[in-house]
């Protein structure tokens, strides 16, 4: 079975081609991080009409590497599935669009996923063995929870963030020291090179056994610190501290993330545990929980860094397991009829 995904969710087009065998057959990527950078935040309507311009060279670009890794063809992919939400509903459109069309040109069936549900898939990618029941802690840009994963796909959402993600307070707090969009990454750079108690910020919602996230609090908090150290120091300052208050942001949220999840897996008595999405490629996260899952004694999956953003990849390698399993609706099997497993914010 090989199966050709496609995502469109928020501000990347995303194609990849995944055997039964979770082997990456072929993928391309396109990011819209320059564009969106000059307005600080995705634009949903530029990002709609980038979607657009780029997902049929995109398709094509991942097609060709298949053809050339594998000498697949596009008569030879099974099944396409794509993105169905949650995302910006232009840019959904737009790969939903696609993959209904194509699926109608090629007589192949569509499958339409959550977007949540590909990011978990990425540990599949990364370690093919890798099976449910788990715990998946997804933490990117717009999303921030804790979900349970049975054995025959069951998800149980045990917490979810209130306000800003984990991702939003990473980008959010970083335009606030005047870094770019998206500033995770250059957060963490700096965060090497600095000192992780040179801030006191808070840690909400830390009740013992509350699995719900707040990080809006913490932004608020680096606003203030940073306004305090301009008015102490000037603009030069708040330059010269940045590498502090990256590395005491970045431990802020870790410890977060970190607590509540060995709080849900302790309450399930779980052993197997992935954290996914744009933010588990943070280093100092991963550090985090690989020194975690060592002490207790579980199976940790962090899936590549190429995966934790958003591609095509997950797409299909979240309809690979669902094929596998047999969680294929019956009433869905016409060819071109697109399978709608999960959509908008709902998990099924």
């Amino acid at each position: 079975m090989i199966v050709l995904g496609i995502e469109t969710s928020c501000d990347e087009t995303g194609c990849g081609i995944v055997d039964a065998g979770y082997a990456v057959l072929g993928e391309a990527l396109y990011t819209q991080a320059a564009t969106h950078a000059k307005f600080g935040g995705v634009v949903p309507e530029v990002a709609a009409r980038a979607h657009l311009e780029k997902i049929q060279p995109v398709v094509t670009a991942a097609l060709e590497a298949a053809r050339l890794n594998a000498g697949i063809s596009l008569t030879d992919i099974d099944v396409i599935a794509h993105t169905r939400g949650p995302g910006l509903l232009g840019p959904l459109l737009v790969g939903s669009s696609f993959a209904q069309g194509l699926g109608r040109a090629l007589g192949k069936p569509v499958m339409g996923l959550n977007h949540l549900e590909g990011h978990l898939a990425s540990a599949y990618l990364t370690d093919p063995t890798f099976e449910p029941p788990f715990l998946a802690l997804l933490v990117s840009g717009g999303h921030t929870e804790l979900v349970h994963v049975g054995a025959n796909l069951e998800f149980r959402v045990l917490g979810s963030t209130r306000d800003d993600a984990a991702g939003e307070a990473f980008d959010k707090s970083g335009k606030l020291l005047g870094l770019g969009y998206p500033a995770g990454a250059e957060v963490s750079q700096l965060a090497e090179q600095g000192r992780r108690d040179a801030l006191d910020l808070p840690r909400a919602l830390m009740e013992k056994g509350n699995l719900e996230f707040s990080f809006s609090g913490l932004k608020s908090a680096v606003a203030r610190a940073a306004q305090k150290c301009i008015a102490t120091g000037g603009e030069d300052a708040l330059l010269a501290a940045r590498a502090d208050f990256c590395a005491s942001l970045e431990i802020a949220i870790a410890d977060v993330l970190v607590k509540k999840t060995v709080w849900a897996m302790r309450d399930l008595d779980e052993t197997q545990l992935i954290v996914a999405g744009g933010v588990a490629a943070n280093s100092w996260l991963r550090a985090r929980m690989t020194e975690t899952a060592q002490r207790e004694g579980w199976r940790l999956v962090l899936p590549e860094r190429r995966f934790c953003g958003d591609n095509g990849v997950m797409m299909a390698a979240a309809a690979q397991k669902r094929i596998q399993l047999g969680k294929w609706p019956r009433a869905h099997e016409a060819t071109g009829a697109s399978m709608g497993v999960s959509a908008g914010l709902r998990w099924e």
